[in-house]
């Protein structure tokens, strides 16, 4: 296991622990299993269990003469159960994860390279020419492929067409536009823009004012240190100073500026695609508009997405592989997308019909082009969950509790200091 885990890691692994049992992985221990023969065990997020996969999962059953165990969670539960079934060497078949763990499995030695099987399969799939190298990139460690891109997608400003045009404000491309919309927007009981409060969040910001999340060379963290304090504070300000956004609350639940845009409480939103459904279906008379990424000291936006691994302790890496050439086909790339509009890594699915004609995935296919991994350097120290627990705490306390941007982030930086050696 990684020696770098977070506290809240080792917390919810001692937790997690008392209900499995712990197995020696030392030499001499038993063999590691994955689960009993002619069972195939899939752990992935609840929310992307979709019919195009279903499809995909019978056929890998009959081809293979298995039973695929789709274990479903939230991105914090199953994190916990994985560290628990690295413990313990009983490990599931395959992975999905939500970006960032790929790397820091790999550095663990939690994870099993797939570089021989993309040696030997990749020019017949597509992988990696068809795939965006940044999404290559981000699953690759000491140059081997650990990993490969399920979903890829991103962050735009969504609005409310109506309530723009009602007020006279033209859809924001940079910051300040951004703020005078906002202002002309809030009124009553309705905010010109909702912000979220899940840190993740705060990423399409601090790349727009130009910060790297951390500099190897200095061993510096969100530099530069001013553009990353007027990123945090021009977020703070649109709450607490110019009151055009309500103050987010504290939860694991990120749908908050969601359900206050279906709502019709808040005129603009920062989102994925995977808002888009729940606003159809709650607020279906809302006529969605899509801005551009925002532009500050540069326009872009963060890169998002899921990836699949392969743990290292697995039985059947063969059938593993089986599974994921299968699931990330363009076929069903292309299934995906219609069924709930997911976005999604090959180059070939950008130029897909169903994506150009739709105005709301060609908005977030289109900002792919400027969209960011913002935390892949953070990753390769293998502090990654150390410091994305800081980086929660330093968000949070600027936006939900009015700290100062200056000292939350000089507090943050001097943190991170203590494990970024």
């Amino acid at each position: 296991m990684s020696p770098n885990l977070s506290r809240r890691d080792l917390l919810r692994l001692a937790s997690a622990a008392a209900a499995v049992p712990i197995l020696s992985s030392c030499a001499g221990a038993p063999p590691a299993q994955t689960a009993e023969s002619g069972t195939f065990t899939a752990y992935w997020n609840a929310g992307h269990d979709y019919q195009a996969y279903r499809k995909v999962i019978a056929e890998f059953e009959q081809a293979n003469k298995v039973k695929v165990n789709l274990q479903k969670y939230q991105w914090p539960d199953l994190r916990t159960r994985l560290l628990a079934d690295f413990a313990s060497g009983t490990v599931p078949d395959v992975v999905e994860e939500p970006g960032g763990w790929v790397q820091e499995f790999a550095l663990s030695g939690n994870a099993r390279s797939l570089q021989d099987y993309v040696d030997r399969d990749g020019a017949a799939i597509g992988f990696p020419a068809d795939w965006r190298p940044a999404t290559v990139e981000r699953n690759s460690y000491q140059g081997k492929v650990y990993g490969v891109q399920l979903h890829l997608t991103c962050t735009l400003l969504v609005y409310n067409k109506a309530m723009l045009s009602e007020a006279g404000v033209e859809p924001p491309t940079t910051w300040d536009e951004l703020l005078a919309a906002a202002r002309k927007l809030t009124k009553g009981d309705v905010y010109g823009i909702a912000l979220n409060q899940d840190h993740a969040y705060a990423n399409p910001w601090l790349l727009q004012a130009g910060v790297r999340h951390y500099d190897p060379a200095t061993r510096q963290v969100l530099v530069p240190h001013d553009a990353a304090v007027a990123a945090m504070q021009f977020q703070a300000d649109l709450i607490h100073k110019h009151k055009v956004a309500p103050v987010p609350v504290s939860s694991t639940d990120y749908s908050g500026p969601q359900k206050l845009f279906s709502a019709k409480r808040a005129a603009m939103i920062i989102t994925g695609p995977w808002d888009l459904g729940p606003i159809r279906q709650t607020s279906p008379d809302i006529d969605l508009g899509f801005a551009a990424p925002l532009e500050n000291d540069e326009q872009a936006t963060n890169a998002a997405g899921t990836s699949l691994l392969v743990p290292a302790k697995a039985a059947r890496p063969d059938l593993s592989w089986d599974f994921i050439k299968r699931i990330t086909a363009l076929e069903v790339e292309r299934a995906a997308t219609k069924e709930v509009g997911m976005l999604m890594p090959r180059v070939a699915w950008a130029e897909l019909p169903e994506v150009r004609s739709d105005p709301a995935i060609k908005a977030f296919a289109d900002a792919l082009a400027v969209a960011e991994d913002s935390s892949q350097e953070v990753r390769l120290t293998g502090q990654f969950g150390k410091f994305d627990e800081e980086l929660k705490k330093m968000y949070q306390s600027v936006l939900i509790q009015n700290e100062p941007a200056a000292a939350a982030i000089e507090q943050f930086a001097a943190t991170a200091q203590t494990f970024l050696r």
